[in-house]
């Protein structure tokens, strides 16, 4: 790696420069020039140039170099989200190429700083990083390679067990709220209801009411033992403070925790974070930045960044395209009551109450959502309709993809799910002794979708690891509660009475 050269300096005085004054606020910014195999190094790291040893960083490094070799891909920058914030160029790329990559930046910046999702994380993660790797390399040292690069597989595998809103949460302000009287009088409401008093006897009997107050009571205490006394979806979390692990391990998975929860604010904000960048260098190539001789170059690098392979969901298209939307929508003032109301087409097309609210609401949504309420608010049927959306699924005789709907409520229902905690399960821990034999029971909120049962399987073999002890899910397959166990040697699904439920 290396500092970039006087004509870059310049080029970055300049885009910095229109970056100030669109308002744009972001961390002070270092650039630094590579070549393509050190790019390819730094992102099969996830943008560092420094992580812990295991073998999945070099799978992504030669998946990534043989992509590039046979013209697959190409990556254009990185940028960390770190203050200063750091990101590299690639060595030889063209004039535009560089312009319009440090444009991009200059989004990713802003967004880092200001999207509240991000503002919990650790900003000194390159120092963290580093750290963390010199650790686990004296693991590696002290206790084999294949020890601890072993666990760190098993880790690897459950690390989206996190609780995505934990960051938020001041966990020693949280204490259990002491019952209220309703709950109080609630519990100690054992008799059958009778309205005949000559039948109280013989419906509700002394030796009745007084067993199902020591049951009762019985189960009071029990809850006050229980540990976690409520689910908890911090699974990793849970596993760190009450798994029977040695201090290395329980060092290792805190690391992959820690760094798990760095990378969640960008798995929670990718098509905005990808549609703010792209917004902003294409306003600061196009009005600013851009050079005559360059239009060409820039629009060819431009249109791979935006065309949609079959089959998938370009976040730099649908994130530029919602912001481009809801900036004319409240130019317009195409919103709020007045708006939803108007069904006379006439008027809806040549609605325009010139509030040149847009760039204010941009900024405001670029601050305050994710994804999925970006997606949930501002995805409207208008768009859907001006973009061409549409669902799709596989034909069974043909093996081809066709078009499954245009429906809007479809289309868009599909979306929110697939971005709703990733497409993934969400799962807690339920109790840690269950049926008093130490076994880790844990539940899945069902949310319409089955597990994937060889995924469950699996995933029930690396938590058995960690806890040392049997482990279950309760969950529900075909419509029916099930729980999953694994006792270390075999798998298990038996019949549940009832669902989970958190």
């Amino acid at each position: 790696m290396a500092m970039i050269p006087p004509y870059l300096r310049e080029l970055q005085a300049e885009i910095q420069g229109y970056a100030d004054g669109y308002g744009l606020q972001y961390f002070p910014q270092i650039f630094e020039l590579v070549n393509y195999r050190q790019m390819c190094e730094i992102a099969s790291y996830g943008g560092f140039p420094v992580r812990y040893p295991h073998w999945r960083f070099g799978m992504e490094y030669d998946h990534m170099i043989k992509s590039h070799t046979y013209g697959l891909s190409k990556i254009y920058e990185l940028v960390i989200n770190t203050d200063p914030c750091y990101a590299y160029l690639l060595e030889g790329n063209s004039q535009v190429d560089q312009k319009l990559v440090m444009a991009h930046v200059y989004g990713h910046n802003d967004f880092f700083r200001n999207n509240h999702y991000f503002s919990r994380t650790d900003r000194r993660m390159i120092d963290v990083m580093a750290n963390n790797a010199a650790r686990v390399r004296r693991y590696m040292d002290r206790f084999g390679v294949n020890n601890v690069e072993g666990f760190i597989d098993i880790c690897l595998s459950i690390d989206n067990l996190i609780d995505p809103w934990s960051p938020f949460r001041d966990t020693r302000a949280r204490s259990e709220a002491p019952p209220t009287p309703a709950q109080l009088l609630d519990q100690d409401r054992v008799r059958l209801n009778n309205e005949r008093a000559y039948l109280e006897d013989y419906i509700n009997p002394p030796e009745f009411v007084e067993s199902q107050r020591q049951r009762q009571k019985e189960k009071r205490e029990a809850d006050k033992r229980k540990v976690p006394s409520q689910p908890e979806r911090d699974v990793l979390g849970f596993l760190m403070q009450h798994a029977p692990l040695e201090g290395w391990e329980a060092d290792v998975l805190g690391t992959i925790r820690e760094e798990a929860y760095y990378f969640l604010p960008q798995m929670q904000t990718k098509i905005m974070n990808e549609g703010w960048a792209s917004y902003w260098h294409s306003r600061i190539m196009t009005e600013k930045a851009l050079r005559d001789d360059e239009l060409i170059d820039y629009a060819d690098v431009v249109s791979g960044v935006f065309a949609s392979a079959p089959g998938q969901l370009n976040p730099y298209k649908l994130g530029v395209e919602l912001y481009r939307d809801i900036e004319r929508r409240w130019d317009q003032g195409k919103f709020g009551s007045a708006w939803d109301n108007c069904d006379r087409l006439d008027e809806r097309v040549n609605w325009d109450k010139k509030l040149g609210l847009g760039k204010a609401k941009i900024f405001e949504v670029r601050r305050l959502y994710n994804d999925v309420t970006f997606i949930d608010e501002f995805f409207t049927m208008d768009f859907c309709r001006e973009q061409k959306y549409f669902t799709f699924t596989e034909n069974r005789r043909s093996g081809r993809l066709e078009i499954e709907s245009r429906e809007f409520e479809q289309i868009k229902g599909k979306l929110l799910s697939a971005l709703t905690n990733f497409g993934q399960p969400f799962i807690y821990v339920v109790d840690s002794n269950y049926l008093n034999r130490g076994e880790l029971l844990l539940g899945h909120r069902h949310e319409g979708s089955d597990l994937k049962l060889d995924y469950a399987r699996d995933t029930l073999r690396n938590l058995e690891r960690v806890w040392r002890r049997p482990v279950s899910i309760l969950t529900i397959v075909d419509d029916k509660p099930k729980r999953i166990r694994f006792d270390g040697s075999e798998i298990g699904i038996s019949d549940e009475p009832e669902a989970f439920r958190v």
